[in-house]
């Protein structure tokens, strides 16, 4: 996750190419994320796409002091 020059946290998924979103807080973006993810793999699974570069998922959180 990144803030921009604007102050918007930008979250980016790298496994996912596309997979973006954004907030004007952490949690807001961090909320806007996993319903992104939610929709890509969705969409993925419509179509019948394969998921193959993910071979395990993991959730972690990170504590950074600015």
């Amino acid at each position: 996750m990144e803030q921009d020059e604007d102050g918007i946290f930008v979250a980016r998924v790298p496994e996912l190419p596309g997979c973006v979103s954004d907030g004007k807080t952490k949690d807001e973006a961090l909320k806007n994320i996993r319903e992104a993810i939610e929709g890509y793999m969705e969409t993925l699974r419509y179509e019948g796409w394969p998921l193959s570069k993910i071979v395990s998922e993991e959730t972690v959180t990170v504590e950074v002091k600015a």
